[in-house]
């Protein structure tokens, strides 16, 4: 296999955990990771990466560029000994990415530095093919306990939820462009909206299928999220890595 194809080096614990993370008999690690995913610290709102490759982050084209790139990351707002900082050399948004209805929304970010793949930082490989209905997929990201201007996030959660079928996500969508997307979850009637880091990755079958775009709730209490396919842009992901 050569080094710059998409390497699949990933730790079961964060895609096999059935449970959401607000379940308290999980009692993880105090250095738990779920490796593939990467904070980007901003001066606005941060956003989770997804590592494809040890110098590659995949994440929303609407984020903002980071001034650090954390990896090995399991509570922001806590720095510890394991992570790895490193900056960008390069950002490359998809072709066509349009700010105002976010088509095209991903974004591909080559790290200063390659990441030391080990047991806290691994990659996840991306989806080549779409995902089939109903398929259950697992989606991280962080939340604030308590939400203050530029702090960063201190909590680590998760949750399992079904893929919506095509026609029903159209519906879901509505007025905005449907290009590309995927739905996971339900419209639900939350009254209070959690923050979550933007970007969130929605991890199915193993593979990165999804980057969140936008949501109409809270992701990680089940409201429905509509996700950028991955598995459109393979080949110009790939290809970028291959040519830089």
């Amino acid at each position: 296999m050569k080094p710059c194809l998409i390497f699949t080096l990933l730790s079961t614990a964060g895609v096999a955990l059935a449970k959401d993370s607000k379940d308290d008999d999980l009692n993880l690690p105090e250095d738990f990771t779920i490796p593939y995913m990467v904070y980007l610290q901003s001066r606005s709102e941060p956003c989770v990466g997804s590592l494809i490759h040890p110098e590659w982050v995949l994440t929303a084209a609407h984020c903002p560029l980071p001034v650090k790139i954390r990896l090995g990351v399991y509570q922001p707002s806590i720095r510890n000994k394991k992570e790895q900082i490193r900056n960008y050399s390069l950002i490359i948004p998809a072709p066509e990415f349009k700010a105002q209805s976010l088509e095209n929304d991903l974004m591909l970010m080559k790290l200063s530095k390659p990441a030391v793949l080990n047991s806290h930082v691994g990659t996840i490989a991306i989806s080549m093919e779409p995902l089939t209905f109903n398929d259950s997929c697992f989606i991280p990201t962080w939340t604030w306990n308590e939400y203050k201007n530029f702090s960063d996030p201190d909590i680590l959660t998760w949750i399992n939820q079904p893929s919506q079928p095509f026609d029903e996500c159209r519906n879901m969508v509505g007025q905005r462009m449907a290009v590309h997307i995927m739905c996971v979850g339900q419209p639900l009637n939350i009254i209070s909206k959690v923050k979550e880091v933007s970007a969130a990755p929605a991890i199915c079958d193993g593979r990165l299928h999804g980057i969140l775009s936008w949501d109409k709730g809270s992701v990680t209490l089940g409201s429905e999220g509509f996700f950028t396919e991955v598995h459109p842009y393979a080949k110009w992901i790939m290809k970028t890595i291959n040519t830089h």
